[in-house]
């Protein structure tokens, strides 16, 4: 997996004998469609400037003497400033087996779960009652029962809380996850959702692995949760039905649609090597030349139909995979030099923590200044499969 070839993509066309689709019509943004009305972070305790890690980092995945050229590299151009660990630096090396990772995973996730979800919560002005539907997402841990399913309890939900866990999508998750949420509060607008995603990536560095790919994971990813509330479009000013519960109307933005792209291809890009070390991480060199031969195509057309164009989007959210991924964003949308610069903030302070990043960026960007009503924003993410997920959003 790690030759660096770039795949081939294949666009696969109807068959002959199929019967044309018809085109998607456009519809209009509606008034009363899901809104975002909280997003809440949490990050673990353990603050460290990329510096510090970059020694502790070597020592954990070269064998004494090696070469550290590349790895001062890898590091000094990653983008990241600084970073919170799941746990102190000098524990990695006691970590052991991937099971002993993944009891801290689901240690330290419950108490980040917790609190970016009691956080997002209490910002909405909402109990754990109000939740209609909990979507969870990770990819750096497992367990069964799922973390959602312990936190249910510990935090109060009802017992007749709908749930849905995602393992497997990786950075995207924090996109599709949202897309998912939106789906189901559509057909269900009197309902209260959550997202909350938990990423300890740390805790899948693979020890004595001095491949290109964990180098790059050890320089990038850095470890959070997220939850985001949204509301369905009659719940604005109304109380939910789990409780007595009132609020205002939020003031964030309404999801106005969704797009979801896997290309042909390109499995082996991006994911996870998983064997009796856990989760080995395959990052693929082609992955930035995949964005810039048919992201912004897809992403385009995706505007289109909604009479759009990349010009009229006020506000992008975009994954920060990292400075490669962002450059090739940028450059194939023909964006401004300062369009990806809450991005570019979030790697930079946070580093890549997969599919809590947007919801990280998103946070960033309700405390800083709300864009101004009618405003368009994008939230994008890719991810394995390799996949993209597109979210519509208007302020």
């Amino acid at each position: 997996m790690n030759d660096m070839r770039v795949p081939v993509l294949v666009e696969h066309a109807p068959s002959p004998s199929a019967p044309a689709s018809p085109a998607r019509s456009a519809s209009p943004p509606s008034a009363s469609g899901p809104r975002i009305a909280a997003v809440r972070c949490a990050l673990p305790p353990h603050r460290y400037a990329q510096h510090e890690l970059t020694g502790p980092i070597g020592d954990l995945c070269l064998s004494p003497g090696a070469d550290r050229a590349l790895l001062h590299r890898v590091h000094a151009s990653a983008g990241v400033s600084t970073r919170h660990l799941a746990l102190p630096i000098e524990r990695y090396a006691r970590l052991g087996d991937f099971g002993r990772s993944n009891d801290a995973w689901l240690e330290t996730g419950l108490e980040l779960g917790e609190e970016a979800l009691s956080g997002a919560l209490r910002e909405a002005g909402l109990a754990p009652a109000d939740v209609d539907l909990l979507v969870f997402a990770s990819i750096t841990g497992v367990a069964a029962p799922s973390l959602d399913a312990r936190l249910a309890g510990r935090m109060g939900l009802r017992p007749d809380v709908k749930r849905i866990p995602l393992f497997g999508l990786g950075c995207v998750a924090g996109a599709a996850g949202l897309a998912r949420v939106h789906d189901h509060l559509r057909g269900h607008p009197d309902d209260t959702a959550v997202l909350l995603t938990v990423e300890l990536c740390s805790l899948t560095l693979q020890r004595g692995d001095s491949s290109r790919a964990n180098l790059v994971a050890g320089a990038l990813f850095g470890d959070g949760a997220a939850a985001l509330v949204a509301r369905g479009g009659n719940t604005d000013g109304g109380s939910s039905g789990g409780s007595s519960s009132t609020v205002a109307p939020a003031a964030g933005p309404r999801v106005v649609a969704t797009r979801s792209h896997l290309y042909p291809g390109t499995e082996r890009l991006l994911g996870w090597e998983i064997g009796a070390a856990g989760f080995r991480v395959v990052i693929d060199a082609g992955v930035p030349d995949i964005v810039r031969g048919h992201f912004g195509r897809h992403l385009r057309a995706f505007l289109a139909e909604h009479e759009l164009t990349v010009d009229d989007i006020g506000t992008w959210i975009c994954h920060p995979g990292g400075p490669r991924i962002l450059s090739a964003v940028s450059e194939t949308l023909g964006l401004s030099e300062d369009a990806l610069d809450c991005s570019r903030r979030s790697l930079a302070a946070v580093g890549n923590m997969s599919s809590v990043s947007v919801l990280h960026i998103l946070e960033g960007i309700r405390a800083r200044r709300a864009p101004e009503p009618g405003t368009w924003g994008l939230l994008l993410a890719m991810g394995p499969g390799f996949c993209s997920e597109l979210v519509l959003l208007r302020w």
